[in-house]
């Protein structure tokens, strides 16, 4: 595994680069890619095979461009956090990644690994701004959260540096996120529940983020996040995912979750505990093979009508 600085393209275009050669295969899409919340997310981009990220360091804002070359996977970073992006990549692409002790022992999901080897747990160990995502997306449809977290975003981030594909942005500081008035989380539809904690948890932001990264354990990590009023183990779980690659992380109270891991699994729709039951046998690798079943392409047939949006908003 190495990671080395092309200077003289810096020079060049203006931008920092490097080349991860990762010891093992990384599928970019389904590892990283995996980050984007919706088509139309303003921090992630991907288009033409690349991925591009927008996103706060603490050296200042970063653009961040992943492409797969056959030499490894090239990056390009722009802004004054290009160097902590490039530092970044590794663990974006599942470096710290340990699967030691997981065997898949399932017929189906073993010839998913097969036709899928890369797929890695990315590692972003941005705490606070999967926390707000997740907020954003209790209790809602998918597109009601994506274009929440695109509304906000967009007005209130910072506009992205380097030559990106479309506008981008970088979510909003801690500070920012306190200081968004009433009346534009109701034009995001965003309930004020979810406002009230993302602003709690915004008060409390740096601070959470720190605990976060220094819990030993999926564990600890549940303790940190859900000490926040408004954050139960759902919204722990997929900001554990995201922020911090967490292998064993399960979201329990997913609308659909359970219904699909009992249907790729056993052919049959189950609940919550049903569904820990089921993936008991794989206990510290649970997502991993959550992500194998989202891979599989295997979706439990809908029987109902789809789920629509409620929009309380003043017209």
């Amino acid at each position: 595994m190495t990671l080395t600085t092309d200077a003289a393209a810096h020079a060049a275009v203006g931008a920092r680069e490097s080349v991860y050669r990762p010891a093992r295969p990384v599928d970019l899409i389904r590892t990283v890619g995996m980050l984007r919340r919706g088509g139309s997310d303003p921090t992630v981009v991907i288009e033409a095979g690349r991925i591009w990220l927008a996103f706060r360091t603490d050296a200042g804002l970063a653009t961040l461009c992943l492409r797969r070359g056959t030499d490894g996977i090239h990056a390009a970073a722009w802004g004054p956090g290009a160097e902590a992006a490039l530092d970044a990549v590794p663990r974006l692409c599942g470096a710290d990644d340990d699967d030691d002790g997981f065997v898949i022992d399932h017929p189906r999901l073993e010839e998913v690994a097969r036709r899928h080897p890369g797929i890695r747990m990315a590692r972003t160990d941005r705490v606070f701004d999967a926390l707000v995502c997740a907020i954003i997306e209790q209790k809602v449809t998918g597109v009601q959260a994506f274009g929440a977290w695109r509304y906000l975003v967009s007005r209130f981030g910072e506009r992205a540096p380097g030559p990106t594909p479309r506008p981008m942005f970088a979510s909003p500081s801690h500070e920012v996120w306190r200081s968004i008035p009433s009346w534009q989380w109701h034009r995001a539809a965003v309930e004020p529940p979810q406002s009230r904690t993302i602003v709690t948890a915004a008060r409390r932001g740096a601070s959470v983020e720190r605990a976060a990264l220094a819990a030993v354990d999926g564990t600890d990590r549940d303790r940190v996040l859900t000490s926040l009023h408004g954050v139960g183990v759902w919204t722990s779980a997929e900001t554990r995912i995201r922020a911090l690659g967490d292998p064993d992380a399960v979201s329990v109270g997913d609308y659909h979750l359970a219904h699909e891991v009992g249907f790729a699994l056993t052919g049959h729709r189950t609940d919550d505990d049903g569904m820990l039951e089921l993936l008991a046998p794989w206990s510290g690798h649970r997502q991993r093979i959550i992500r194998l079943i989202w891979a599989s392409g295997s979706r439990e047939p809908r029987r109902g009508a789809r789920l629509a949006p409620e929009d309380h908003r003043d017209r």
